[in-house]
Formats: C-alpha cells, structure tokens, sequence
C-alpha cells in the first residue's frame, strides 16, 4: 500500500480505537484519509456522498453490528472491501459473514494480518472496477456509435426485436431516414461541421421518440427510429410525419443555419419482414425510393421494391466487371455545321453490351454507375478511347474533326481529374483543341470558383469547354461570362418544342443572343425535323445534332461517312432507307437555298 491514496472508511464507536488503526497504517503509508461512524445512519450517509476504497468494521457496537454494517453496504450497491476487524467475533458470526460478502475477518490488533489483506482486497477491488470499465467499453464499441453515443444497428435489431417479440406486441412501425444532400454540408463546410449536425440530428430524433421507442445511428447520415407499437399504417404515416416536422426549423452552428430535409423509408412489423436486419433493409429500399423522387418525402415499402433493389445489385456487380471483360463500346453522332452541312465533330456516347440483356443504353446504367462510384471509371475509359479514336481519323486525313465527351458531375469533382485530360492528350497525341469536355449547366453553377479554376487549368491545356443541357437549370449571368467556356449546347427539350411553342422558341433565341454576344458557339441537340432545322438557321446556330441527320453510328459507320477525302463535308449516312434519302433531299435544299441567299 505504499504511496497509495487510500480513502477508509472505518465503523467503530470508539474514536481511539480508529486513531490508533489509522496510526498504525499511516507508518507504512502515509497518504490515507479515513471517516469514523458507528451507526446505520452516518454509514449510509458516508456510502452515497463519497467514494471509498476500503471497509474496515468492528463487530459488536452498541447501536450497529458488523452484519449490519455489511447488508447496508450490499443494500447502497457498493462494491467496496470489507474486513471485520474486531476483539469478540464468535467462529459462527464470521461464518454468517464470510457467507454475506465479508472479505475477512481479523483479531482487532493483529496488524501483521490486517496489512496485506488489505492489500490484497484493495488491488482485487481495483481489479474488479478495471474489468468492469473493460467490459463497459466493449458494450460500448460494440452496441453504440462513437460521434453520437446513440445505438448502433446492433442494439437497435435487439431491442427492438424484443419489444416486438412479447406475446402482446401488435403491429410496429420501423422507419430509416438519410438526411437529404447532406453530402454538399461536408464538402461546403467541412466534416467538423457535418459531424456537428449529425450529432444535433441525433438529438432532435430523440426528442421525437417516446420512452419505449429508439434511435440509431446506421452510419454515416442514416438514422433507424422505432417509435412502438402502431395500429396500423395510417397512424404509422403520422409518425413519419412528426419526424419530418421535426426538422421544419432550422440547425443553428455558430453564424450558420442550415435548413435539412429527409427522405424517410417505413416498413410495418411483421407484414414487410420476417426479422429486424430485413425490415431495416426493406426499409432502406424504401427510403432510397423516397430519395429518387426528390427527397423530403416518405414511402412505405412494397415488395417489387425489393425485386428493383436485386436486380440493380446483380446489375451493379456485372457493371464492374463490364470495363475489364471489354462489355462497353462507344457510338458516335455527329454534329453538322448549320449552314453547309459538313460534318464537323461527334459526339462520344458510352453503351454496355451485356452478355445476357443486349445492347444497354446510357439512361440503364449510367444512373447506377453515378450511384456506386463507377462513373468515374468509366468516364476515364471514355475519354482515353475516344480521344484515341479521334486521332486514328485525324492520322487518316481528317484533321478538322472534333470529339465532344460528356464529363459526369462525379467525375468532374474528383481531384484527379486535371491530371487525367493531361495524360490522355500526352498518351493518344490528340490536338488539345479538337477534344470537347462537356459538362452540364448544373455542374457549372455548383461551386462556382472551384469550378473556374478547375475549368481555367483545362483551358490551360487549349481543350474546349462545352456546357451541355443548358438552358434547362438556373444560371447565373454574371456567373456565366466568368467562365472559361467555349460552347454552349441548347437541350434537346427546347429543340422538340420551338416550332410549336412560343415559350421555347423564345428562350432559344435568347441563348443565341447571349452566345454570340459572349463569343459563344452553339450547338442545337435533338433536331429531329426540317423545320426545326431551319429555325435554328434562322437563329444563326452554329452546329446542329439529332437524329434528323443520323443516330449514334458505329467507327465503321462514322468512318465511313467521313469517305476517304480529308477535310469536312456533307454528311452521307451509310445504310439508310428511302425515307432518309428523302429527308436528305429535304435537308440539302435548305441549304442549297440558303447559300443562293448568300447567307453561306
């Protein structure tokens, strides 16, 4: 016990008996503090107000007993050594305390024998407390979540599995909610204020949870509530509907409000599973759904869903193996300058060739590759196999020729992406100027600054810059002519509608105007008549694009429209029937009428 601080509570009615014990410890110890009391009143007392490390108690007293001494202590839940210590203890009372919890019993003067058995239960004890703490730590890590000390999924499945095991549990509603972009918070702002909010979040669901119910935390920002037991899947909407107005106000960080909206998944026990892990799943196809229809909004889950769900997982695991086992091909569609006619550049367009589904198009897994990451992969697989393509027909003579690749909101805002462009160029010899890296108008206005100087290092590298579906999102003027771009691409939606629609025709012609007055080229997608096509002449667009003139083509199809003379020309479409010849006929007249005009 040497240089150990030892807090003794000693219970003896006489205070010369207990001066004379503590003198005698504190000669081989002198960091000891001790509290004397002789009845059940001041050892209770003593028990809840301070903590003790040992129990030292004589036998017979005339108000207090050790037995006595000893059930006070087991009734105030104590773990602490206790040792009688005392001149008169019959074998039978030792006997009946040994049995209650006593650690030993001592002749009172016997300090030989008192020493080390103190010793000894003190550092027992302090093993005790240590394996306890141990222990506790362990439930921790293993049922709690470290940033929010709520229930992990572990816990909640066996809570909530109990409470809807009792023979008397009725219907029980389950519901996961994700926190809608929460994704733009961390990236804005930072993990330290996106932890912040989680854990607020974590604190404004429990206030939403009534005694018997339970949040968790699933990872990330998704959250599982079980609010009890329901009557039924209209009073299981309600709930949903109190977790939603929940976050009606906003989250205050600092100077920051942040106004967050959820998208909430509900499962009904036991209707939708047969056990927790499955309803949480069910009830995270059904959150996901509520995501894809715009967030903010709750969906109870059907059983289709789930089909959806599998046959997306068996599809995602095939798409990852689509690059490595050559399943993706690119198609090409041109674009024609829209006076003469000539083919000027092509459009890169990814396709899977499934090896059970067929040909896949881009709005079949493109979605899915957004969702899981792949996007990134094969976004680089593009660039690297168009850009080498574009310099086969540059080699053949056709040096004029441009290529245009989309470039994904994912892949855009990877780090890497710079340096990506940079290696395709060194490694396929493209002139810089004839690869177009198209981005959309919602990527573009989506953190303007990294986004310019993102857009500034790729102009560095003399590539064109090409924003596609404009027209169709909210941006900035003022932002717009502070963008490196070099061309604009009106959305197919606008190209369907300018010959019927006023509305349409208007904002076309006014994306003309602020093309040309910014030093824009413009691209019209999706003409698909010969009045559409002279519209957009009409409005002095620069290129047009549709199936008017040819869908995506083959490089044998492309190849050989491009014909064996250099240089841009009027677009002749391989295997194409009496109806296309036609509307080439239709096509070349405008334009045979418009150079008669001078308009060339």
């Amino acid at each position: 016990m040497t240089n150990q601080h030892i807090r003794l509570l000693i219970v003896e009615d006489s205070e010369d008996d207990a001066r004379l014990l503590y003198s005698e410890l504190t000669r081989t110890n002198t960091d000891i503090t001790y509290t004397r009391v002789d009845c059940a009143e001041d050892m209770r007392s003593a028990l809840l107000d301070s903590e003790w490390d040992i129990v030292i108690s004589d036998h017979s007293m005339p108000r207090f007993s050790s037995l006595e001494a000893l059930d006070l202590l087991k009734e105030c839940g104590k773990d602490i050594p206790f040792i009688i210590y005392s001149g008169d203890v019959s074998e039978h009372v030792e006997v009946a305390a040994m049995c209650s919890g006593a650690q030993d019993s001592i002749v009172k003067g016997n300090f030989a024998r008192l020493l080390p058995a103190m010793e000894r239960e003190i550092h027992g004890a302090a093993m005790r407390r240590a394996k306890e703490q141990a222990d506790a730590r362990v439930h921790k890590l293993a049922f709690y979540e470290s940033l929010t000390g709520l229930p992990n999924r572990n816990l909640f499945c066996d809570y909530v599995g109990r409470k809807t095991g009792q023979a008397d549990a009725q219907s029980a509603a389950i519901y996961v909610l994700d926190v809608d972009r929460f994704l733009r918070i961390n990236n804005c702002f930072g993990h330290k204020v996106g932890d912040a909010l989680i854990r607020r979040i974590g604190q404004r669901l429990q206030e939403c949870v009534p005694e018997e119910g339970m949040v968790a935390r699933l990872g990330s920002d998704e959250f599982a509530v079980f609010l009890g037991n329901t009557s039924g899947d209209e009073q299981a909407r309600d709930g949903a509907e109190r977790i939603r107005q929940a976050f009606s106000s906003p989250f205050v960080e600092g100077v920051l409000e942040f106004y967050i909206s959820v998208s909430i998944g509900i499962v009904a026990s036991p209707r939708d599973g047969d056990d927790i892990p499955e309803l949480l799943i069910n009830a995270e196809t059904a959150m996901f759904r509520a995501k894809s229809m715009g967030g903010n909004n709750c969906q109870f889950y059907a059983r289709e869903m789930g089909a959806v769900a599998s046959a997306q997982l068996v599809l995602e695991s095939a798409l990852r193996k689509a690059v490595a086992r050559e399943e993706l091909l690119i198609e090409y569609q041109p674009n024609l300058n829209a006076v003469t006619g000539a083919l000027t550049g092509v459009e890169a367009l990814v396709r899977w060739r499934h090896p059970e589904m067929g040909l896949l198009q881009p709005d079949e897994f493109i979605p899915l590759a957004n969702e899981s990451g792949l996007i990134t992969e094969i976004g680089n697989w593009v660039l690297l196999n168009a850009c080498r393509q574009a310099k086969a027909w540059h080699d053949a003579g056709h040096t004029g020729l441009t290529i245009a690749v989309n470039i994904s909101a994912v892949q855009f805002w990877q780090p890497g992406l710079v340096q990506v462009v940079e290696q395709v160029l060194a490694h396929t010899g493209i002139d810089p100027q004839c690869l177009e890296l198209e981005i959309t108008e919602s990527v573009l206005m989506r953190h303007a600054d990294t986004t310019i100087a993102t857009l500034q290092a790729l102009k560095s590298m003399r590539v064109k810059i090409s924003v596609d579906d404009f027209g169709t999102g909210y941006s900035s003027l003022s932002y717009l002519r502070r963008f490196p771009i070099d061309i604009l691409k009106i959305d197919k939606s606008f190209s369907c509608d300018v010959i019927k629609d006023v509305e349409s025709a208007a904002i076309v012609q006014a994306i003309g105007a602020l093309a040309r007055g910014l030093g824009l080229v413009t691209v019209a997608e999706g003409v698909e008549t010969v009045e559409q096509l002279e519209f957009f002449r009409q409005q002095h667009c620069d290129r047009v694009q549709g199936f008017l003139f040819s869908p995506p083509r083959s490089v044998a199809d492309i190849t050989e429209m491009l014909g064996a003379r250099p240089g841009g020309q009027a677009l002749q479409r391989p295997g194409i029937g009496a109806r296309d010849h036609q509307m080439n006929h239709h096509v070349g007249q405008i334009l045979t009428r418009e150079f008669a005009r001078g308009d060339a």
